[in-house]
């Protein structure tokens, strides 16, 4: 039985984590110090809902909890909000939006600031999602800033990825037809009482035969919860199936792992001496910035590039 106790100690444990105070093995033995995680043998499903600003992916969310508690199922979300790469500030108004369910102990929310993930998730997300797992929650709900291919980072963390979009929003649909296709489960209209719903439906079913993929294309009002119980059914028959996203998942992540190392190495030369000595020069315009690029980039071991 999940209650508050729960919501303040797995709270406390992701902030540590998203704060760097400690790590998921940190934050995880922190958790069972404060009375222990309560997860049996069965995990967690993991839903990922992303698409682009404005699509009212968040009310979605809020009426998936009315759903899936009607059923009884715990539900935790993560909410991962756009934030200045300035200033690191974030809107966080999700949990405004979902305020109505602030009360239940089977349901918990957090929002997270993106800061610097160009992906769209927190660099936090995938430990919460553990912890919030570990916690016993049946249902983690990961909602995600933004649409394109920088997005498919949601593929690392989501078992069921449902992309949202909104009728006549034909940027939208060129940045889904950029990478998205690849990684979604569930195709979602929302607002689908706008003009052209019916046409960005069927663009979508267009899209989804050329990818040879079977994935739903679904209508919804979440505003006032139509189409909903269909969207709950996909989504339980896609949780109780055999065909898991574990593949993708493990893919994914070693990119990302690789990706990552890159970075790192790519940041250390940049603060050695002699990258110093190149971006000095630059500065006294004895290079061009390719020029420089290049000098770097032969530091790091890779090849300069003709400009």
């Amino acid at each position: 039985m999940i209650g508050h106790r729960v919501h303040r100690d797995l709270a406390r444990a992701i902030s540590a984590v998203e704060n760097g105070i400690t790590d998921y093995r940190g934050a995880l033995a922190q958790f069972a110090a404060f009375g222990g995680p309560v997860r049996g043998d069965r995990r967690a499903d993991v839903i990922g809902i992303t698409g682009p600003p404005g699509a009212g992916k968040s009310t979605l969310v809020d009426r998936l909890i009315e759903g899936f508690r009607a059923d009884d199922a715990t539900v935790a979300v993560i909410a991962v909000d756009p934030s200045s790469p300035f200033t690191h500030g974030a809107v966080l108004g999700d949990r405004v939006r979902m305020q109505r369910h602030a009360g239940d102990p089977g349901v918990f929310i957090r929002s997270m600031a993106s800061r610097s993930a160009g992906g769209g998730l927190a660099p936090a997300t995938r430990d919460a999602v553990r912890l919030a797992d570990e916690a016993g929650f049946d249902i983690v709900i990961v909602e995600t800033v933004g649409v394109g291919q920088v997005e498919l980072e949601i593929v690392a963390v989501a078992d069921v990825i449902v992309v949202v979009t909104v009728p006549a929003l034909g940027d939208g649909v060129q940045a889904i037809k950029a990478g998205l296709t690849e990684i979604a489960d569930i195709f979602v209209v929302n607002m689908a009482d706008r003009p052209g719903a019916n046409a960005s439906a069927v663009d979508l079913k267009h899209m989804v035969r050329e990818g040879k993929r079977d994935i739903p294309v679904l209508q919804t009002i979440a505003q006032d919860g139509t189409g909903v119980s269909e969207l709950l059914e996909v989504l339980n028959a896609k949780r109780n199936g055999d065909d898991t996203n574990a593949v993708r998942a493990v893919r994914f992540e070693v990119v990302r792992r690789a990706r990552d190392e890159a970075v790192r190495r790519a940041l250390a030369t940049l603060d050695t001496h002699d990258a110093a000595a190149v971006l000095d020069r630059l500065r006294d315009h004895e290079l061009t910035r390719n020029d420089a690029i290049d000098a770097l980039a032969l530091m790091l071991g890779g090849p300069a590039h003709a400009h």
